[in-house]
């Protein structure tokens, strides 16, 4: 259990880290905090799109052997990082990272279902849940210290050390018997990498090549259109036919490259769509709360670790004792009350957030989000693991990785570009109505590519000009109202994405205690009699409650 939540500690820990050496990273590579983001996102893409042939992997080859190899490939990939001499060594290194996680993922998972059975494998999948948030809150204060007083590499050299030591204790592991009738389905690697790259990228892009018409820094236009929702829609189509030919896959005999029993149900399939939205709001707040306290603010690492401590931990505590309720509440109640939670925390923070991230109020809603966060996380994934048979562990894992990665990169794009163009259109509506700044003043400022910057920052640009002393301080007056405005108008946006997201946690399962609920029969199979005999070691206390 030691090696399996470390290497969830490891891959959680380098995500969770980019954020918070946000300022170091741009200072250090001279680049805009978006370049960042598109680190966090490179790094979910690589595990999206690549997940499901990772599960493959884990099942031909055998999850022990393999979890090893990758392991030390993250451990490569970590030593990029650390010693990136530029930013485009350091997205590669995300990269890297990212491809390696995408074996790791579906690889916990079949070690989970190796190792242990019935109540104790429900147990191994809560702590899985709970390393991820441990990993979080360890990243941030760890990651704030040493950004605040080191520097931001030793962080992520400490991920070097730990992937040693991951692989050290793999070989404690017990052996996991290889399938090598299990086939590789390359079409099916094509059409799922190019389907979720493709919807992720266009998303990540949205901002910067427009959203309808194509902006000034979009590299091509379809007829004038921006290339990015173009490629949101053939990502989407493309992600249709993956399903479709992994269907024909299956009903012919061969191996797909997911197997759609673990998706069978409309339960499952709102299970998956719960984890989407859920993953997709927390790396929104992940990423905003840090943009506005290190950028805007300009404060240092470790307060960005303290603003954020609280909503960690109760992630942490949340992902472990949610499994307590499973024998006395549903599904289905559990999932839709922690959406109701989600939905009012982020009201009470649009209402209540001013320009201090301190605050208690503001520390309240942190702490209210993070209950149904770390609630809902653990459950979904329930949910998943209890409906499908052992042998298809790596493929719930592979979806898994999928969901949560890709929602991981959406959610974080989708906030970047959000917010950015939040703050475009409030400054430019502002700068509009104000004459104190004619349009000479303005045309002296770049308001084509309008970022988020801190007070002092916007001093020097406004230095550079042939504003008088008053037009300087309106200009920070404009900025300081435009980025809270937008800081607001998005955690309304994402509470709307929360209660919305109520809609497919009503779809959840609804035992009741003493209830074991039947599994949908394979492809092509009738439904056996014996309901307990289709679901073998069923890992979850949602069996018995």
């Amino acid at each position: 259990m030691i090696t399996i939540a470390l290497a969830q500690v490891i891959m959680s820990f380098n995500v969770a880290s980019l954020p918070v050496s946000l300022s170091g990273m741009v200072a250090s590579f001279n680049v805009p905090p978006t370049t960042v983001a598109t680190a966090i996102v490179m790094y979910g893409l690589a595990v999206a799109g690549f997940v499901m042939l990772g599960a493959k992997l884990v099942q031909r080859f055998g999850s022990t052997t393999v979890f090893r190899v990758v392991v030390a490939l993250f451990g490569v990939g970590q030593v990029l990082m650390t010693f990136s001499p530029v930013a485009t060594a350091m997205l590669t290194a995300q990269l890297l990272i990212g491809l390696a996680a995408a074996v790791i993922v579906p690889a916990l998972v079949a070690l989970i279902a190796n190792h242990y059975h019935g109540q104790q494998q429900a147990t191994a999948v809560g702590a899985l849940g709970s390393a991820r948030a441990a990993a979080g809150v360890s990243a941030f204060v760890i990651g704030g210290l040493l950004g605040t007083f080191v520097g931001w590499r030793p962080v992520f050299g400490i991920l070097i050390v730990l992937s040693a030591v991951v692989l050290a204790l793999s070989f404690k592991l017990k052996p996991d018997q290889a399938r090598p009738e299990v086939e590789i389905d390359i079409v099916g690697v094509v059409l799922a990498a190019a389907a979720i790259i493709l919807i992720s990228f266009g998303f990540n892009n949205l901002n910067r090549w427009g959203l309808g018409l194509a902006g000034p820094g979009a590299p091509f236009n379809i007829f004038g259109a921006s290339p990015a929702p173009v490629m949101i829609v053939v990502g989407a189509m493309l992600l249709q036919i993956f399903i479709v030919w992994c269907r024909r896959q299956q009903a012919a005999g061969r191996t797909p490259l997911l197997d759609l029993r673990v998706i069978t149900s409309g339960q499952e399939r709102a299970a998956v769509i719960a984890m989407f939205a859920v993953v997709a709001l927390e790396a929104m707040l992940n990423f905003t709360v840090p943009l506005y306290i290190q950028i805007v603010q300009g404060r240092t690492p470790i307060e960005t670790a303290v603003a954020m401590l609280p909503f960690n931990l109760t992630v942490f505590f949340a992902a472990m004792l949610v499994v307590r309720f499973y024998k006395t509440h549903t599904p289905r109640l559990i999932g839709m009350f922690g959406f109701v939670l989600c939905t009012v925390a982020l009201l009470w923070l649009a209402w209540v957030v001013r320009n201090d991230w301190g605050a208690p109020i503001v520390m309240i809603g942190l702490i209210v989000f993070g209950i149904g966060q770390g609630a809902l996380v653990t459950l979904v994934f329930n949910v998943l693991v209890t409906a499908a048979p052992k042998e298809l562990a790596g493929d719930v894992g592979s979806l898994r990785g999928t969901t949560q990665n890709l929602a991981s990169a959406v959610g974080t794009a989708v906030a970047g570009a959000l917010l950015v163009g939040l703050l475009s259109a409030s400054v430019m509506q502002s700068l509009a109505e104000n004459p104190i700044l004619p349009v000479e003043i303005q045309s002296q400022v770049d308001l084509d590519n309008i970022n988020f910057v801190n007070n002092n920052r916007l001093l020097e640009i406004m230095g550079r000009t042939t504003a008088t002393p008053d037009q300087v301080q309106e200009a920070v007056r404009i900025n300081t109202e435009a980025r809270l405005r937008s800081l607001k108008i998005g955690l309304l946006l994402m509470a709307c994405v929360a209660l919305l997201s109520i809609i497919p946690a009503r779809r959840l399962p609804n035992y009741r205690p003493g209830e074991i609920p039947a599994h949908p029969a394979p492809v092509g199979q009738a439904v056996k009699p014996d309901a307990e005999s289709d679901f073998g070691d069923v890992p979850m206390g949602i069996r018995t409650a």
